[in-house]
């Protein structure tokens, strides 16, 4: 009997796969062929997939998207003030850590590669801000989007540091102190969290 392949979870598992390679090597340094190589597929079986390395990394970036959108809701559930949601958060993205360093690398090294101007403005970046925006509309509990903005700035920036190495920078207490700043915020404007 011949073998039933579901596409859907195969495709899902090679961008898996290449999310750490990418990691390791970086966007600029791979080919097609290099990640069918690392992945142990042909690289006929990679472009039935995925008809470049641009479209490989676009769909990347949504699976990871949504991978994040989802876990973060799981994460977020049963706390209740701003306060409390981020200091789950804070939890989480310490535990996380190393992934989220990696994606960093990987965004800063994909921004340098000549198919990043093809991609400036391109729906698949547009949809994962506005998706990583609404989950922290609902974190923070409000619809200010300079505030929302804000706190995603300092989670790239705290990412970025960690990145370079910087020894001195502790997530837990940045959004130990963000809590503390977001609170007095929120109650200094009279927005309810």
């Amino acid at each position: 009997m011949p073998k039933i392949v579901d596409h859907e979870l195969y495709r899902k598992e090679l961008l898996s796969k290449c999310f750490s390679l990418f990691a390791e090597k970086g966007y600029s340094a791979l080919t097609m062929r290099q990640i069918a190589e690392s992945l142990g597929v042909s690289t006929g079986t990679l472009y039935h997939y995925f008809p470049n390395k641009k479209a490989l990394f676009e769909q990347l970036v949504e699976e990871i998207c949504e991978r994040d959108v989802s876990l973060a809701i799981a994460e977020l559930e049963g706390a209740q003030t701003p306060k409390e949601r981020l200091e789950v958060l804070g939890r989480y993205l310490v535990q996380k850590q190393d992934y989220y360093v990696k994606w960093t690398y990987l965004l800063v090294d994909f921004c340098q590669h000549p198919d990043f101007k093809d991609m400036q403005g391109h729906d698949v970046f547009q949809h994962a801000n506005k998706e990583y925006e609404q989950i922290f509309y609902r974190l923070l509990g409000v619809e200010d989007r300079v505030l929302v903005w804000l706190v995603m700035c300092l989670i790239d920036g705290l990412f970025l540091e960690l990145l370079m190495k910087n020894d001195r920078i502790s997530i837990t207490e940045q959004f130990d102190l963000l809590g503390k700043m977001v609170t007095a915020y929120l109650e200094k404007y009279g927005v309810s969290g």
